[in-house]
């Protein structure tokens, strides 16, 4: 069975736009894969890290591929910058099945993929959407590169920002959305 994949992407943005992308993937381990690949690609597209970003989406794709499947229905993987913030959300359409953090006994299989979320982003929770869709979503903050400074006083390589700044016009950080269900750290 082919499936046609829709990829929606803002092109070349002046500065005060906010990066986005997104694609609804079957839900199957097929489209969870083709997820964490295409985020990797799109991350490397903008600038900005792969691998905590692109095993959050593995693992969120992957919850909604498994537990919020519904056959003939496709998730919906979104991600946007704004600021030092990279957000991921993965909608399904099982909105009476909301994932929660549990602690599963040393020999069970599976039910650590929200405890690997939970540990990896700076903030994540679920949105109940529109029956019957749920959006779990996950925020990366990250300190975007910035080209260096051109003419004779230039140093050269790029300049990079500490989180703690922050530009008057940066917009701020997402809020809450939804029930939050991950307790934010200062880890990530």
């Amino acid at each position: 069975m082919n499936q046609e994949i829709t990829v929606t992407e803002t092109p070349a943005q002046p500065v005060d736009q906010f990066p986005h992308f997104t694609v609804l993937l079957s839900s199957t381990r097929r489209g969870a894969r083709l997820a964490r690949l295409l985020t990797e690609a799109q991350l490397r597209h903008w600038g900005l890290p792969t691998e905590t970003a692109s095993q959050l989406v593995a693992e969120l794709a992957a919850n909604a591929a498994t537990h919020g499947r519904v056959p003939g229905r496709d998730f919906r993987l979104m991600l946007y910058v704004i600021g030092g913030t990279l957000r991921i959300e993965v909608t399904d359409t099982r909105g009476d099945r909301l994932p929660v953090l549990q602690h599963p006994e040393g020999t069970a299989e599976s039910g650590r993929g929200l405890l690997l979320v939970d540990a990896l982003a700076d903030r994540w929770g679920v949105a109940e959407d529109r029956f019957p869709r749920k959006t779990v979503w996950a925020e990366l903050c990250f300190s975007r590169p910035e080209p260096a400074p051109t003419g004779p006083s230039a140093g050269g390589g790029l300049l990079v920002k500490d989180l703690g700044e922050k530009e008057p016009d940066q917009a701020p950080p997402f809020p809450p959305v939804g029930q939050h269900r991950g307790a934010a750290h200062s880890g990530g």
